[in-house]
């Protein structure tokens, strides 16, 4: 593999490509470095950056000056899979690193000659055979990487030579030389011979659904922490247990964003879900904001019961509350909820039984709340839900699982009917999911509607690929 690197500042990369792992790769003849000197391609007193078009501040680097730069290295090395770097790009994790390494590694690996700025080989090794030539010579041999300065590049620079575009998080450098060399760091340690041992790279974090677990060494007591008694046990069937229980929690709470994106095969869900702290739904036709900003009562629908119940039983919820302290809205619903616990009702719909069984009929929040308490030992996390956005530090967005879930408290998700919760509950609440919104300034989803988004967004697996 051969990486030239086109940058306005190659001293950076002189200790960084003489470093630990990335050092030996290139005296193993895993990996070439070529370090270019943008400045080498302008004339004497010639700018190598331009103002930007239009009202706005910032200089660009010239297009020409990427042109001649890509025209000469492409020379020497053949064609090059090209890579920049702009927070516009595409966000760098562990996939889309495999997925590099792959491509560049398809057919073996490259050459080992080293060049810092035009100068500088800290090894060479360049040689190939005619066969390994042709067995090569359809695989990705070279990569560029562009990282820019300023205010970037000429933006046709990057539509006319880009092969990928690349980010390495929501935020903005003074460049691209770190994203460039945290993508040498991370594509690296996927060659084979770079790192040590296979599995460190196979079993780690972000290789799979689950994030590393956490490891040890002596002394056994240090400031108090104790080494787990089972790490010390030498069985390694628990140990190998253990370590895995350990690797999914940490997920669940710190990245389960992550985690609902990678999570594939059925066992590795059945894992995850024992560390998802256990929800539960509370749907409100009390306490609730009437026409003309009346609080008061709302009519139960028999859709609402159905459609919310199949959706919470989709989403793991332990319970379903619907709240009324109407004597004949009560009737109604035992009514509704005695066919579909018959024996009549299951053999009709086995499907729409097992989710109505989550179904609980209480007169009062108080009472819903107490029954999860009861049940789990603790009391409930509350989130209420509402179409409108509230400015309070009790907010929450649909990312933000681990600010609920490291509390280690069940969690109990309030919906409101008719005009939404009033006042009342929204004010005892812990915290305040954002309203659902598309891009529209409609808002005015069924309850059931939105509730089924709401677990989906919160809960839900959404697969990336």
């Amino acid at each position: 593999m051969r990486i030239s690197i086109v940058t306005l500042f190659p001293a950076l990369y002189e200790p960084f490509l003489r470093t630990s792992l990335i050092e030996r790769a290139v005296a193993a003849g895993h990996v070439s470095f070529s370090v270019e000197n943008l400045f080498s391609y302008t004339a004497a007193k010639e700018r190598i950056d331009s103002p930007t078009f239009g009202h706005g501040a910032g200089m660009l680097i010239k297009p020409e000056i990427i042109e001649k730069a890509i025209a000469k290295k492409e020379s020497e090395w053949g064609p090059a899979f090209k890579i920049f770097f702009s927070p516009q790009g595409k966000k760098l994790d562990q996939g889309l690193l495999t997925t590099l390494s792959k491509k560049f590694l398809k057919d073996g690996k490259g050459a080992g000659i080293v060049q810092a700025n035009g100068s500088d080989q800290i090894a060479a090794n360049d040689s190939h055979s005619p066969a390994e030539d042709d067995a090569k010579r359809h695989a990705v041999q070279h990569i560029m990487l562009l990282p820019a300065r300023y205010e970037g590049m000429d933006a046709r620079v990057e539509q006319e030579y880009a092969d990928l575009l690349v980010s390495i998080g929501d935020y903005v450098l003074m460049g691209g030389d770190l994203p460039a060399m945290v993508f040498i760091e991370g594509l690296l340690r996927l060659i084979p011979g770079v790192v040590g041992k296979a599995e460190s790279v196979e079993e780690e974090s972000f290789s799979g659904p689950f994030v590393d677990y956490p490891e040890f060494t002596a002394p056994i007591e240090w400031k108090g922490h104790t080494v787990p008694k089972v790490i010390r046990s030498g069985n390694h069937k628990e140990i190998a247990r253990w370590r895995r229980d350990q690797a999914a929690q940490n997920t669940v709470v710190h990245h389960f964003s992550w985690l609902r994106e990678h999570v594939i095969k059925k066992e590795d869900k059945e894992l995850a879900a024992r560390f998802i702290p256990p929800h539960y739904a509370i749907l409100m036709h009390d306490q609730v904001m009437l026409e003309g900003g009346r609080e008061g009562t709302s009519s139960v629908t028999s859709l609402d019961i159905h459609d919310i119940a199949r959706s919470a039983r989709t989403y793991g919820l332990k319970k379903y509350f619907i709240v009324t302290p109407l004597l004949d809205q009560q009737k109604i619903i035992r009514k509704l909820l005695e066919f579909w616990h018959t024996s009549v009702g299951i053999d009709y719909n086995p499907q729409r039984h097992i989710a109505l069984q989550l179904v609980v009929l209480v007169s009062s929040l108080d009472e819903a709340l107490a029954a999860i308490e009861s049940e789990q030992g603790k009391q409930p996390v509350m989130m209420a839900t509402s179409a409108k956005s509230y400015d309070s530090e009790k907010s929450l967005g649909y990312h933000d699982q681990e600010a609920v879930w490291c509390l280690q408290r069940p969690v109990v998700v309030i919906f409101g009917t008719a005009r939404g919760l009033a006042q009342s509950v929204i004010d005892r609440c812990d915290f305040l999911l954002g309203p659902v919104e598309g891009f529209s300034d409609f808002n005015h989803l069924s309850v059931r509607s939105a509730a089924a988004i709401i677990f989906d967004r919160w809960l839900g697996i959404n697969p990336r690929d």
